[in-house]
């Protein structure tokens, strides 16, 4: 009788993934990298791309000379992973030759991804540290905000509605209206 052998798979590393980005192995494809997979990302509809665009442009003229607002761009989370966000406010630094490795807030927008941005990808941002993380929830219409990562899970978590407002922890004095971003 032959002993059975357990599957195993070796899990791709980002420095693998960006030397097959690099050849245009996935042009064409919407794939990201995510604890050592490529996992395909979702369809994009109007009320997501209304949403990007309007954060983008508030948070671009607010931080302007302050940080880099990078839309829907890679993100070094650490050997395994390198999301796409939606938006990742990051220092201000030259990214030429490498990708930001530090965030200070992450935005995803999630309207069939809901489940996905608040289990994995949360997961990857709280183990990388990035202090705070928020979820534009279109179905719901509000703005979810994750703070204070420990292990693989943020310790404190927060839901704006339409009519209120928020600011990222780590620049107070931008004033977000939720209605701003959510029709």
């Amino acid at each position: 009788m032959a002993a059975s052998v357990a599957e195993v798979t070796r899990p791709l590393r980002r420095v693998e993934y960006d030397r097959l980005v690099a050849l245009g192995v996935f042009e064409n494809e919407r794939v990201e990298l995510l604890e050592g997979e490529l996992v395909t990302m979702s369809p994009i509809g109007s009320p997501h791309n209304f949403a990007v665009q309007s954060l983008t442009e508030l948070l671009i003229l607010a931080l302007r000379g302050r940080c880099w607002v990078r839309p829907q761009m890679s993100f070094v989370a650490d050997d395994l992973s390198e999301p796409e966000p939606d938006l990742a406010i990051v220092p201000r630094v030259d990214y030429h030759d490498e990708q930001p490795s530090q965030a200070l807030l992450v935005i995803e927008v999630a309207e069939s991804s809901l489940a996905y941005d608040r289990g994995r990808k949360l997961r990857v941002y709280a183990s990388c540290g990035v202090p705070e993380y928020w979820v534009v929830n279109i179905p719901k219409r509000c703005i979810e905000v994750y703070a204070d990562p420990e292990g693989s899970a943020y310790t404190h978590s927060t839901r704006y509605e339409l009519g209120q407002s928020l600011s990222p922890a780590a620049f107070p004095d931008i004033v977000i209206a939720v209605s701003d971003v959510l029709r």
